[in-house]
């Protein structure tokens, strides 16, 4: 049987579970923030690592909803992001994963955008309580010849930041949670692992310091949605050569498009307030002013 894709550490614990009745070394609790449902996995042992097939570390996914008030989402997400990060931060790089003219992968890029950057105005008394944040998209190997991993690195020597936080698109195994779902993870990221192309990794031991990834599913693979599809149908047994076909096929919503620039606001949104000591109101007002 084709085995089934996801990026989301949830999902994955969700699969694991019905195989086993309990993966040790992988907890999990539920909560609320702002009306928001949230998920966190911890994943503690090198055996549970294994078992769902990501590394060790925390994930905190949050259930946005189909239609996600942006002001309560993008204050969950902030809040739970704070937390990851640790408090308040003096310096931190936001950087934007993704290719920006594909529309299912440009959530790192268009959320990017709308980070306040904040790093060249250091010296303005008026910004002194802001945190010094920079901003780097650095596109797809594809169309720089770079490694993002590369780029990156560069970046954080410059700007010495005390944590990084990475914003990438991803993969999910049900539909349901296209562009409804995000997941932060102290663990870092593979750029380009929503969409089967893993570049080098961006975590504390690539890089040096602290690195958060923020991600959200835009896209279904095409074998593991055929899958469900089948067994929800009563077709429990089915052959693997049967979906090969499928192998490197995504699956996405016909308004990915408008779906996907609504998740970056809340995304931005959400890293902003992590990241600057301002109200939503003021930070709106600073970055769609």
């Amino acid at each position: 049987m084709t085995q089934l894709r996801t990026d989301l550490a949830l999902e994955a614990h969700e699969i694991s579970r019905g195989r086993a009745a309990e993966l040790p070394g992988a907890a999990t609790r539920t909560r609320e923030r702002n009306g928001i449902p949230v998920t966190e996995v911890a994943v503690t042992t090198q055996e549970a690592a294994r078992a769902l097939g990501k590394p060790v570390g925390v994930y905190v996914t949050l259930d946005l909803g189909a239609r996600p008030a942006a002001e309560a989402a993008a204050r969950a997400l902030g809040a739970e992001l704070r937390a990851l990060v640790g408090g308040s931060v003096r310096r931190a790089l936001v950087v934007g994963l993704g290719n920006a003219a594909m529309t299912p992968d440009a959530l790192g890029p268009l959320a990017a955008e709308r980070v306040l950057v904040t790093r060249h105005l250091r010296g303005e008394p008026a910004l002194a309580g802001l945190a010094a944040v920079s901003a780097l998209t650095p596109g797809v190997l594809g169309r720089t010849g770079l490694e993002a991993a590369e780029l990156v690195r560069a970046a954080a020597e410059a700007a010495e930041p005390d944590v990084i936080v990475a914003v990438d698109a991803l993969a999910a195994r049900a539909l349901a949670r296209v562009c409804t779902t995000v997941q932060l993870t102290d663990a870092g990221v593979v750029p380009g692992s929503g969409v089967g192309n893993r570049r080098a990794a961006l975590n504390r031991e690539t890089l040096g310091v602290p690195v958060i990834a923020v991600g959200a599913p835009t896209v279904v693979d095409a074998a593991t949605l055929a899958r469900d599809v089948l067994a929800e149908a009563g077709a429990s047994a089915v052959e693997s050569a049967a979906l090969r076909g499928s192998a490197g096929v995504f699956v996405t919503t016909r308004d990915i498009d408008a779906q996907v620039r609504a998740l970056a606001g809340i995304v931005a949104m959400g890293v902003n307030l992590a990241l600057h000591p301002l109200d939503y109101d003021d930070l709106r007002a600073l970055t769609e002013g």
